[in-house]
């Protein structure tokens, strides 16, 4: 140009005579002008510090803390609060299938190329089913060496108690394939099945692959519905306090400290054993293959640890286990991929659990198992936990169906373990969620689908994750580098290019 706009007059643009050059006066308050809009712009420090979402995570302690009080004080009372409880854990269920969705077909639709995605798959399954091969073997070591249900007397209560627990819900391994198609499209989402809602994912993702260019608006308008989807969970953890303090209550109430004391050796040796598989197989996975300190990564998932220590629920933290991996830097076809089929296939503590309850059982009704036993029956457990996942109480029913196929007699011992079930299912959902945290690194280190820098940067605490949102800004892109800069990572860099 030959002119320059120097400001606004009530009679209009006023500009600089052509080939002058411009006044001192204009220098200077172009610097002016420059460092209000770059103080304007540029980020500051405390707007991180302005985000409340932390009193939320104290309300829960609190909640949790008087649930506890309220379920010692008044059992009786504390039952009924129940219903709260489960309301909040349906309201976070009633996410999970769109959020898988969305999820899953932005992941596959921005990749050019579909053996990415089918690698992927072939890896999670493979590693899946090493851990659950561990987790039964720990699982089978501790419980043989601690023996925890030696000397307990079963009356008949606790045998129709045990064989009330079998639930006609456990499909056998061929319905349960063919359970994960649904009825129609829209049934997968209506029905909450993980599976299902996993499958149309996938064919739809690999659809817009194949349509390229004449996608792209639709994969467009799927983001739009993630950041709604994402934005309405926001709001519903909101009530995260109630529903822990109804969940917590309820528990309490209903199992009591005199119902414990007997089980006491079995809690204990089940939760060492959750510790040990955590703390040493994954802590060394994780150290070995990613070169990341397991409790850097358990700080960056604290919340959701906490969320799932409140509910006994696993499930409840699913939405933002895929939130956060995305912003730690793990791609989106993996995360897409891993975070949902783990949560039926990767259920490390749910194998624990399994194995140790087995053995107690039979070592209550004084019949122990040989190894010679134990190892078919375990392994039955462990294909038979696949065609119960989603069901309601689904540890407890596995194990009761699982026996009562395998070895009915020891259906009668599964009463139990009813009373403390619900505090062991804290400690299954615990592990199964680290498990599928671990599993998701992991595999994004072996496939090379995940940004090593940005993980040091997420962890660090330089990239704070936006618990508003629970989204990156940005259609695609990460969140702002330190610069300011704004890059495309993995797969998105072609769909950003198109």
């Amino acid at each position: 140009m030959n002119g320059r706009v120097t400001g606004l007059t009530g009679q209009g643009i006023v500009t600089d005579n052509p080939g002058c050059e411009p006044h001192a006066g204009d220098a200077d308050d172009d610097v002016k002008e420059a460092a209000v809009s770059t103080s304007k712009t540029a980020p500051t420090a405390p707007a991180a510090k302005r985000d409340r979402t932390h009193y939320l995570y104290i309300a829960v302690i609190v909640a949790v803390v008087l649930g506890i009080t309220v379920g010692l004080v008044s059992p009786d009372f504390a039952v009924e609060l129940k219903p709260v409880g489960t309301g909040f854990v349906n309201l976070i269920k009633m996410m999970i299938s769109p959020i898988i969705f969305c999820t899953i077909v932005l992941g596959i639709g921005s990749v050019r190329k579909a053996a990415k995605v089918g690698a992927v798959g072939g890896i999670a399954l493979g590693y899946f089913l090493v851990m659950s091969l561990v987790a039964l073997g720990i699982g089978l070591v501790v419980g043989n060496l601690v023996e925890p249900g030696t000397g307990l007397q079963v009356t008949d209560a606790i045998k129709e108690t045990g064989q009330a627990q079998v639930s006609d819900e456990a499909l056998p391994p061929v319905d349960f394939v063919l359970s994960i198609i649904p009825v129609t499209m829209v049934s997968a989402f209506t029905e909450g099945q993980v599976l299902q809602t996993l499958l149309v994912a996938l064919l739809a993702g690999f659809a817009l692959q194949a349509m390229g260019r004449t996608g792209e608006p639709v994969l467009r308008g799927i983001e739009h519905i993630q950041r709604l989807v994402f934005r309405i969970l926001a709001m519903v953890m909101w009530v995260a306090p109630i529903g822990a303090f109804g969940a917590i209550a309820a528990v309490v109430g209903s199992a009591g400290l005199d119902a414990l004391k007997s089980l006491a050796v079995l809690m204990l040796a089940f939760y060492t054993t959750c510790f040990l598989f955590v703390f040493l197989v994954l802590a060394a996975l994780l150290r070995v293959v990613s070169g990341l300190n397991i409790l850097t990564l358990f700080k960056y998932l604290g919340r959701e640890f906490l969320l799932i220590l409140s509910t006994s629920s696993s499930e409840s933290a699913l939405p933002r286990l895929i939130a956060k991996m995305e912003h730690m830097g793990v791609s989106k076809p993996v995360v897409g991929i891993t975070v949902p089929t783990g949560y039926s296939f990767n259920l490390d503590g749910t194998m624990i659990y399994m194995t140790m309850a087995s053995l107690y059982i039979a070592d209550a009704l004084g019949t122990p198992m040989s190894i010679g036993e134990q190892i078919p029956l375990l392994l039955f457990l462990l294909v038979a936990s696949k065609g119960a996942a989603g069901v309601s109480g689904a540890g407890l029913a596995t194990l009761a169906g699982g026996l009562q196929s395998h070895k009915p007699a020891l259906v009668d011992g599964v009463g139990l373990i009813v009373g403390i079930d619900r505090f062991m299912s804290e400690a299954r959902a615990l592990t199964n969620f680290a498990g599928n945290a671990v599993a998701t690194v992991l595999i994004g280190t072996w496939t090379k689908e995940i940004d090593k820098e940005r993980v040091g940067e997420v962890l660090a605490g330089r990239l704070p994750f936006d618990e508003k949102t629970l989204l990156d800004e940005g259609e695609g892109y990460d969140a702002p580098a330190a610069d300011g800069s704004s890059e495309p990572r993995g797969d998105d860099k072609e769909l950003a290019k198109a």
